[in-house]
């Protein structure tokens, strides 16, 4: 929701992707700079703590937000520093992912048993997913029906709702480390360790050059006004379309987790999604544009079900703060930097033509990776990365 009313809001005053670029910076500084030294605190700290942190900057990001988004704010500091202002709170949100994400990720394992990772992840997968659903729906509903201001409010009184959740979980202290190395080694470790595995290192490779160059979401907002020509509620509904086909291939991949040629079919997973961004860059028409972003994420769910489901089997408990942060970086890198790119070739090449460019690389990716890495190709998740 947050993302979704910041966005339209910061367009609604510029009218400029640059804009919407800037936004994805903002939260990819924090989220790869801190992460690796978020993922070596994480390790040697209790996790239900480190959670709590989060959660507080994430509550103060959302108020900062309500306060921002409000006419007064723009009448008292005027638009550029409202635009500031709002990318310091998404940059607080960075920072808060650096330290949730390694939190969360070593918590799985500590409460699941091994033979469940995979659906345990899964399900996961689908939760995040589904709120991922209803947070631009209601988002786009809210703003259009009521105005920025109400929506922002019903954010921070839904993260404060959602922070109750961290009362159930136990205290889930570091285990203890029985080789500590020097400060440098220790932060690295969880690069070192993905680069030094095939298969885990392809299979993050490849996300993320796909959605670095494939990703559309930070452009959404100009599709929505400028070639879709529909207003909040619509941009909800295509924000939340390729949520919408997470969640089905995820409750899908939770009844029937993958096994045998799971590799084989990422490899056609991401080319799929590929071809569904260049169908999107095609349509004019809403609902073409909502079926194709919904396949999209159905293509999607299958490399995050992948990336999580090996990294969780594969990690060793004492180090899954610090691969969790290196893991971090490769998302938030293919995330938000993939903001930034989408914005910066939309404004010097125009919106449409930056998305063929992008699915047409992300094609590219998958060739390259298939030919590559033979190992990846022929990976099945029972087997060891």
């Amino acid at each position: 929701m947050q993302g979704l009313i910041v966005g339209w809001y910061a367009y609604w005053l510029t009218h400029d992707p640059l804009t919407l670029a800037s936004i994805g910076m903002a939260e990819a500084i924090p989220a790869i700079g801190m992460a690796l030294p978020m993922g070596y605190w994480v390790d040697n700290w209790d996790k239900r703590k480190a959670m709590w942190a989060a959660i507080e900057l994430i509550i103060l990001s959302a108020a900062g937000t309500c306060y921002l988004v409000h006419d007064a704010a723009l009448a008292t500091w005027g638009q550029s520093s409202v635009l500031w202002g709002l990318l310091a709170m998404i940059m607080l949100n960075g920072t808060a992912r650096s330290m949730y994400g390694p939190a969360m990720f070593s918590t799985l394992g500590r409460i699941v048993p091994r033979e469940n990772i995979a659906r345990a992840s899964a399900m996961s997968s689908t939760m995040w997913q589904t709120a991922m659903v209803g947070g631009p729906m209601l988002g786009g509903l809210l703003y259009g029906l009521y105005d920025v201001e109400f929506a922002s409010y019903v954010v921070l009184g839904l993260m404060l709702l959602g922070s109750c959740g961290t009362v159930w979980i136990s205290a889930k202290p570091p285990v203890k480390q029985d080789h500590k190395a020097g400060m440098i080694e220790d932060l690295t470790l969880g690069i070192r360790f993905i680069v030094s595995r095939p298969v885990i290192f392809g299979a993050l490779s490849l996300d993320l050059l796909a959605v670095l160059f494939g990703g559309v979401v930070a452009l959404l907002p100009v599709f929505a006004t400028d070639i879709l020509f529909v207003d909040q509620r619509g941009l909800g509904l295509l924000r939340a379309s390729m949520s919408i086909g997470s969640i089905i291939m995820m409750a899908l991949l939770s009844w029937k987790p993958l096994g045998k040629n799971a590799g084989r079919q990422l490899l056609w997973a991401v080319a799929g999604f590929g071809l569904c961004i260049l169908g999107f860059a095609s349509s004019t028409w809403f609902w073409l544009s909502f079926a194709t972003l919904l396949l999209a994420g159905a293509f999607d769910a299958v490399s995050v079900i992948v990336r999580h489901t090996i990294l969780q089997l594969e990690t060793p408990e004492d180090m899954k703060g610090r691969v969790a942060a290196a893991n971090t970086m490769f998302i938030s890198s293919s995330n938000e930097l993939g903001a930034v790119e989408s914005g910066v070739v939309a404004r010097l090449l125009g919106t449409v033509p930056s998305v063929y460019i992008g699915a047409l690389l992300t094609l590219f990716v998958v060739a390259f990776t298939a030919t590559k890495n033979p190992a990846l190709r022929r990976m099945s998740l029972g087997d060891k990365a």
